[in-house]
């Protein structure tokens, strides 16, 4: 790789990293006291997994992005790389909403609105890249998982 593709890969990888670790430090009050109150659903892994998943996926997210933005300019990386922006704009806003304000239900709808916006980056990073689309199927996997825990906290809360 060339000096240039280090980083345009450095730097997206940077942005969906920092926009993990904003929302974190954001958060990280709210998660306190989710940890202390909240009833959780069957199969809720540990506090510490969820930092190392997230780090991982922003990591993916963040190639996926740069690939995408490698290829050359066309409307379906243009559309791409805004579905990009949305869905990780969601992924910020739905920690604030899950565990700052603790709205378990609105949360469940706006990971749903998240979930598919996933789908489709998914489905216009694969008509640019099918790598950057394949590298956003653990992020799709694990907001699946995030679902099932919102949907088991908003219910048993």
């Amino acid at each position: 790789m060339n000096k240039h593709t280090w980083r345009s890969y450095a730097a997206w990888i940077a942005l969906a990293e920092a926009v993990g670790a904003l929302s974190g430090w954001i958060t990280r009050k709210g998660v306190r006291v989710y940890q202390q109150t909240v009833t959780q659903p069957p199969l809720s892994p540990p506090g510490w997994v969820f930092p190392a998943v997230w780090s991982v996926l922003f990591a993916l997210m963040g190639i996926g992005a740069a690939r995408v933005w490698r290829q050359p300019p066309s409307p379906a990386r243009t559309r791409g790389l805004a579905v990009f922006g949305v869905q990780l704009a969601f992924n910020f806003f739905w920690s604030i909403l899950f565990f700052c304000g603790q709205l378990f239900g609105l949360a469940l709808l706006w990971l749903a609105v998240l979930w598919g916006l996933i789908v489709w980056m998914i489905c216009l990073f694969r008509k640019v890249d099918r790598t950057a689309a394949w590298l956003q199927v653990p992020y799709l996997l694990w907001v699946t998982f995030a679902g099932y825990l919102n949907l088991g906290v908003w219910l048993r809360n």
